[in-house]
């Protein structure tokens, strides 16, 4: 079969990488991680099979995550995740060379970060390749009409990074970030356990407990509890322990008053007219932080304002790069389907 140009769209996340192509939909979606054999330097593993390596990896692999905090904190790796997707995409018979690849990051890459991963796409044989902000995709695919004379909210809670923006006229008018999100609550769930169970556990374990027990929900009448395992800091020996609800709401609490001070930050920088359009239409909630228990009333309580969760809130981003791929980001003109 002769190969042929496609329009791809990639949600390079802190968390998860996911790749649209036009014609064939969501066609991945694994961890953002790379595996390393550290004597020859080569890439051994991404995406799933990298992930299951993480923690439990001996002195010869280095597991590494390209982004941090909604920055590059390995260009390497983040080269070799790239790679990794180009190559999962031979399947489909790609011609790099006819195709247009969008590649959306969080919002506070580097220029510098930018131009490295248009020269990677350029030695893949991809020329027509263009970067745009998730948190602009993400309005798009959260349904949101971004190139009306209308103001929108869209407060997209990541894994690295939530970013903060108020979109108007096909781009972003205002727009802040900061480093607290879906990675900085499991680091918090693990500094808890440690001193307050005195039991060591990992960013896996912790990433469970904070999907079964995350919360920003004031009444927890019926609490819940998770059952978890980790290594005794007393004994040196492995064993299970018993988390409550309450414990694990108080860190998430924290944090989301850390993401209602940004969000109140971008409002009173909001131009008054955007200020009334989102008085009236209110505050879209994106990304994984979406489905934190109470996050649609927490938000609405803060801020006093209408607030919508989006329907598919991991996959907006890249379900977005489907419309800026019709007209490659550019402002001015309305894509059509």
């Amino acid at each position: 079969m002769a190969k042929k140009g496609y329009k791809i769209g990639v949600d390079l996340g802190t968390a998860n990488t996911l790749v649209y192509i036009n014609g064939h939909g969501l066609i991945y979606n694994e961890p953002s991680i790379v595996a390393f054999d550290k004597v020859t330097g080569k890439c051994i593993a991404a995406g799933n099979s990298a992930s299951l390596m993480d923690g439990k990896q001996h002195e010869r692999i280095r597991v590494v995550k390209p982004l941090e905090g909604g920055v590059i904190s390995d260009l390497d790796a983040t080269k070799a995740n790239l790679l990794y997707v180009f190559d999962k995409l031979e399947h489909i018979n790609v011609d790099f060379k006819k195709s247009t690849l969008l590649i959306c990051c969080p919002s506070e890459v580097s220029t510098i970060e930018r131009v490295a991963m248009k020269a990677l796409a350029s030695k893949m044989g991809i020329n027509d390749v263009f970067i745009e902000q998730e948190v602009k995709a993400g309005a798009i695919g959260a349904g949101i009409d971004i190139f009306a004379a209308r103001g929108s909210m869209v407060i997209d809670i990541g894994g690295g990074s939530t970013d903060i923006g108020v979109l108007a006229l096909g781009d972003l008018v205002v727009a802040e970030s900061v480093r607290v999100a879906g990675n900085y609550i499991d680091r918090q769930i693990i500094k808890y356990v440690k001193m307050n169970h005195n039991m060591l556990i990992g960013f896996r374990t912790a990433e469970k407990i904070k999907v079964a027990l995350g919360t920003v929900k004031e009444d927890l009448t019926d609490e819940k509890e998770f059952t978890y395992a980790g290594r005794n800091l007393r004994t040196g020996i492995p064993c299970r322990h018993v988390i409550k609800e309450s414990e694990v709401q108080r860190l998430t609490a924290r944090a989301f008053e850390s993401i209602l001070n940004i969000a109140k930050k971008v409002l009173q920088q909001t131009p008054a007219e955007l200020a009334a359009d989102i008085f009236n239409d209110g505050v879209v909630i994106n990304g994984g932080g979406a489905l934190i228990g109470g996050v649609k009333e927490f938000f609405e309580r803060e801020l006093n304002l209408p607030v919508r969760v989006a329907e598919n809130p991991l996959t907006s981003i890249v379900n977005g790069t489907k419309l800026l791929l019709s007209n490659r980001g550019n402002y001015l003109i309305k894509p059509v389907e």
